[in-house]
């Protein structure tokens, strides 16, 4: 490994169609990738679609990456987000006359219920706030990444970014303050 990223080598490898390299950046990549789509989008088929369309952009990329320029990992949260809004935004732009039937293959209603209120919960008032407020928090506490990192990811000030997460929490805190109780 060379650099500050740790993916340098696995990405070079990658720009030379090494398939052990391939499955290794899916293998390490996959799992957060999902895990933020879907956050953002609260629907595993469109963070399914999303992590696959943000693994085709990453082959492209991957024979030309210069290192240096931006974490490789950065680079893919960038690409995710990106394509996240792109999809909220047409969500909006295509409203429907009456919603699509859809078959719930989720457990008994009564098991999820008991299993699942508080995260439904959690994940409808995640989906309630702004889109930026939603992308600090997901960024920060469901992905893990650091105030600064977070901050250059979204092409905002470190202080900005602290401010967007200030109002998010109080936000969630004010719409989950019953669980609390």
């Amino acid at each position: 490994m060379t650099g500050n990223d740790p993916d340098q080598d696995l990405v070079a490898r990658v720009g030379r169609g090494d398939p052990a390299a391939i499955q290794a950046l899916v293998a390490r990549k996959l799992p957060r990738l999902l895990q933020l789509a879907h956050r953002m989008l609260n629907d595993a088929a469109e963070a399914e679609d999303v992590a696959q369309e943000v693994f085709l952009r990453a082959w492209k990329q991957a024979p030309t990456w210069v290192p240096g320029a931006a974490r490789f990992d950065t680079w893919l949260h960038r690409v995710a987000m990106n394509l996240c809004y792109d999809r909220l935004r047409r969500r909006r732009e295509q409203p429907m006359a009456e919603p699509p039937e859809q078959v719930d293959p989720g457990p008994a209603p009564d098991r999820r219920l008991l299993a699942g209120d508080t995260g439904s919960r959690v994940n409808a008032a995640l989906g309630a706030l702004p889109d930026r407020q939603r992308e600090a928090v997901v960024l920060c506490h469901y992905q893990e990444l650091g105030n600064i990192e977070a901050a250059g990811l979204m092409g905002v000030s470190v202080e900005a970014l602290e401010s967007l997460l200030a109002r998010g929490r109080r936000a969630l805190r004010a719409a989950l303050a019953d669980l609390r109780e």
